[in-house]
Formats: C-alpha cells, structure tokens, sequence
C-alpha cells in the first residue's frame, strides 16, 4: 500500500464511527492517482463534513503529497446505495418529491383578554 493510500484510510479511520469497515483502493492512469474510500452507510457524513469541508481539507493534504511526488493524487467517497443522504429536493426518498407535513392547528388563540397590558406599559424604548 502506497503512503497516499494509507495517509487517506489513516484520516478517515480517525473520523469515522465504525473504522474497521473503512477500505480504499488506489487506481493509477494518465490524469493521475484516484484514490477512492469505502465507508459504512451511517459513516459517510463524517468523510464529506458540514458543506463538504472536511472531504476539501483531505483534497487539499492529498493535492500537497502529490505535489510532493510529482503527480496529481485525487480523492473519492463512495457513498453506499443504502445511505441515508438525502434526495434533490431534501425529501428522504431521494425522488426529488418533498412530502406533505401536517400542521396542528394553534391550541389556543391568544386574544386581547389574554394579553397583559401592564408588563406591555412598562416598557421604554
């Protein structure tokens, strides 16, 4: 296993809930190297992390060791089937429809009896 290679599972196994399932394979062609990482379903948000970051900053670190070799060395999350992201319209079906939802209807209707006038009266501004 090459030293990019264990850098990334090295990264991802730090991240992860269930480090024992995370694997990668490492592919040579003429753009490069492509180094694509395999995680558990539940695990995959912590790879990719709030908007993406945390799969930028490991692009980054990776773009430097190739810089260092002198060749480009890319990186892939391969996100399982049975994931839980979520589809284009943020539904959970991924089917891009979004699901109605219910609303209650208010418990109680606040009304000028209701109100307290004296806590409105002291106020200053």
């Amino acid at each position: 296993m090459e030293f990019d290679q264990q850098f990334v599972e090295f990264i991802v196994k730090a991240l992860v809930n269930k480090p024992e399932e995370v694997r990668s394979e490492r592919k040579i062609d003429e753009q490069g190297v492509l180094i694509t990482v395999f995680t558990a379903a539940d695990d995959t948000g912590y790879v990719i992390g709030k908007s993406g970051k945390t799969a930028v900053a490991i692009r980054t670190l990776l773009a430097t060791i190739g810089a260092k070799a002198n060749m480009r060395v890319s990186f892939r999350i391969d996100a399982p089937a049975s994931s839980t992201r979520r589809g284009a319209m943020g539904d959970d079906t991924g089917t891009g429809t979004v699901a109605p939802v219910a609303v209650a209807a208010p418990q109680h209707a606040n009304t000028d009896a209701d109100l307290d006038r004296d806590s409105v009266d002291s106020l200053t501004f």
